[in-house]
């Protein structure tokens, strides 16, 4: 893939960010596409709305890779009329300029799951958002298989990490909040297991994934520490790392309920509710096998992350 451009869809996220430093990092050209041109040093910028098909063929190159890591506001209304016609917009774009088309996903389409998400698990949504999510992957996935498109799928779970600061739970209810001194929060249930990526996995991962052809055509968990730890222990870890106590409050899901009646986007928000009561267990062990790759390890995830913090938002 030397000397193919890296192009980033819907750019300025966390994701965006750890995956520029991995792509700089190995000299590779980047441009970020955004609706306001949002960009970042040593790489290119370009504004596009992704709703508008012209658009976003006009910033996909010849042979480029191409990376939609898009968020649209958290809302259903939204994200039914305007996923679907991003992701058709991406695949155009890419179809008509011979790129390849790597998707960042999530695992709503899954629903509640009893054991462990593999990529092989069905898609069985439990929620709007899931059946949405569940519409563009069978979009995505269907093209490929059909040889009308290069393209691959990767998953991750709820992340943490550097520049996870405003789209994470864990560093908004946990580490920022004992940053500033205040007791940290959990959303449900502080007992359940839960699986949580990390930012800096995924960049490397999306890069390592863009570069080898036979990763196409498939779904990949990205690289996410095992066994998954329970909100009470992904909390003691960070007190541990402020030098405090892990004391905790559990925000209930009759109290979120409550919050929704006040509140648009707790409202939003409240469906998902089920990956915070019931165990939420992610597996990567398919792209750690096929790339030798080891996730970095809670404690040192959650140690880099306070340095994140510390630092003001800069990664080392």
């Amino acid at each position: 893939m030397e000397g193919k451009k890296h192009i980033i869809l819907g750019a300025g996220g966390a994701i965006t960010h750890a995956l520029v430093q991995e792509l700089l990092s190995h000299h590779e050209a980047v441009k970020l596409v955004s609706r306001r041109g949002f960009t970042l040093p040593g790489t290119e910028s370009a504004k596009a709305d992704l709703t508008g098909e012209s658009e976003v063929g006009g910033v996909v190159e010849p042979s480029s890779l191409v990376y939609l890591l898009a968020g649209l506001p958290y809302n259903t209304a939204i994200w039914r009329e305007q996923w679907p016609v991003v992701m058709r917009n991406a695949i155009a774009a890419c179809k008509a300029h011979n790129a390849s088309l790597i998707f960042f996903d999530n695992v709503y389409m899954y629903g509640r799951v009893h054991g462990p998400m593999k990529e092989d698990t069905p898609m069985n949504p439990c929620s709007r958002k899931g059946e949405i999510r569940a519409q563009i992957a069978a979009l995505l996935l269907s093209e490929a298989a059909g040889g009308n498109l290069r393209a691959l799928i990767a998953r991750s779970a709820d992340f943490y990490g550097p520049y996870a600061r405003g789209s994470s739970v864990p560093m908004l209810l946990v580490l920022e909040r004992l940053a500033k001194g205040n007791r940290p929060q959990w959303l449900s249930n502080a007992k359940a297991l839960h699986s949580f990526t990390y930012t800096m996995d995924c960049g490397k991962a999306l890069h390592l994934l863009s570069e080898t052809e036979g990763a196409y055509g498939q779904v990949w968990h990205l690289p996410t520490a095992s066994p998954p730890i329970t909100g009470e222990e992904f909390i003691s870890m960070a007190a541990r790392q402020f030098g405090v106590e892990g004391k905790y409050t559990v925000l209930g899901k009759w109290l979120i309920r409550l919050g929704g009646v006040f509140d648009k986007l707790v409202r939003e928000t409240y469906e998902m509710i089920y990956q915070s009561e019931h165990d939420y267990v992610f597996d990567s062990s398919k792209f750690e096998r096929q790339f030798n790759f080891t996730p970095t390890p809670y404690e040192k995830g959650i140690a880099e992350s306070v340095t994140f913090l510390r630092q003001g938002g800069r990664a080392k």
